[in-house]
């Protein structure tokens, strides 16, 4: 039961400074978006992405994590277009993985999925475009992501490791979901 306590405590405290981030960054409104549709996703999701993703963690660390936070979004777009066809997809992970393979998904999420286009000048009083203020988040977040993993200070490669790095794209997948239903206008009612 301790390792349970302490592994919810370090998903409770990173998941705050994300959010904390991401309210700084006028992403979201202080508070996570939370969606049942999207929470029941995570298991199918979850399983094949870390096959790919634990392979990139010693050379690519921030992709590892950050991609994670790329397909939570693309799960909460999916989300809002059509659901009763998305929701059923046994396989989602890797319809969206296999359009460019995993390196290049972050690139095929914002611009396929969200819309994006590297190209598009920025919005008046913006320095970047969308598309690239977007990447510029999720680095942001990964970086803090993989900067608490290690002030963990947990033995590289062992099995609290792995547990500490699923807690971590877990959050990253919350925090991304979230971030893409704010920036299509839902908002949380009480």
């Amino acid at each position: 039961m301790e390792e349970k306590e302490y592994l919810d405590r370090y998903e409770q405290n990173l998941t705050r400074e994300l959010l904390k981030v991401c309210t700084q960054q006028g992403r979201l409104d202080g508070q996570l978006l939370p969606s049942e549709d999207l929470d029941c996703k995570w298991e199918d999701l979850a399983q094949p992405y870390m096959g790919d993703a634990v392979r990139e963690i010693a050379s690519y660390p921030t992709v590892a994590l950050g991609w994670m936070m790329y397909l939570g979004m693309a799960v909460a777009h999916y989300w809002d277009v059509d659901w009763a066809l998305y929701g059923k997809m046994e396989r989602l992970y890797e319809y969206v993985r296999d359009k460019r393979g995993f390196d290049c998904m972050d690139e095929y999420i914002r611009e396929k999925v969200l819309g994006l286009s590297p190209d598009a000048k920025p919005a008046e009083g913006k320095c970047m475009n969308e598309y690239d203020a977007l990447e510029d988040l999720v680095r942001m977040l990964s970086t803090i992501c993989l900067t608490q993993i290690r002030r963990e200070q947990i033995e590289p490669q062992s099995p609290m490791a792995f547990r500490v790095y699923v807690r971590s794209i877990h959050a990253l997948y919350v925090v991304g979901a979230s971030v893409e239903l704010h920036r299509l206008g839902y908002k949380m009612t009480v």
